[in-house]
């Protein structure tokens, strides 16, 4: 199998939150936007993608409702988590979950999207000395 392409689809009522949020707080371009469906992709090395679409349409397969906010969330993964953190509480936006050094390797803060979507920001770190010895076997 060779996969081109893989992003969620987010059932809501809020697409243009969704994509304002995400443009202008991560810098997605909107690459296909109709009335009922709008389609994100990261700027960068790789186009990731994240799609939102309305719970009225027609098209909607069959069995995914409208997102209730638990059970998934998504990981954005930075270079400067603190860089990051800053401009978002300076832009105003609430941070759930503060800045904050993880003992297994993560520097990261948490915020939700207008959809109810967690949003995990992290950057990468040494873990604490020792911490995944009792993992390894």
């Amino acid at each position: 199998m060779h996969i081109k392409d893989l992003y969620a689809i987010i059932v809501t009522d809020k697409l243009a939150e969704c994509r304002d949020f995400y443009v202008r707080r991560f810098g997605f371009q909107v690459v296909f936007e109709a009335s009922w469906f709008v389609y994100l992709a990261a700027t960068g090395d790789h186009a990731f993608g994240i799609a939102f679409m309305a719970p009225d349409h027609p098209s909607q397969p069959p069995g995914p409702e409208r997102f209730n906010g638990k059970g998934m969330f998504i990981t954005v993964q930075v270079s400067d988590a603190t860089a990051e953190f800053d401009r978002l509480v300076r832009d105003g936006v609430s941070v759930t979950y503060p800045l904050r050094d993880e003992p297994w390797g993560q520097r990261r803060f948490g915020l939700y999207d207008p959809s109810g979507t967690w949003v995990d920001v992290i950057q990468q770190i040494d873990p604490a000395p020792g911490f995944w010895d009792k993992y390894l076997t």
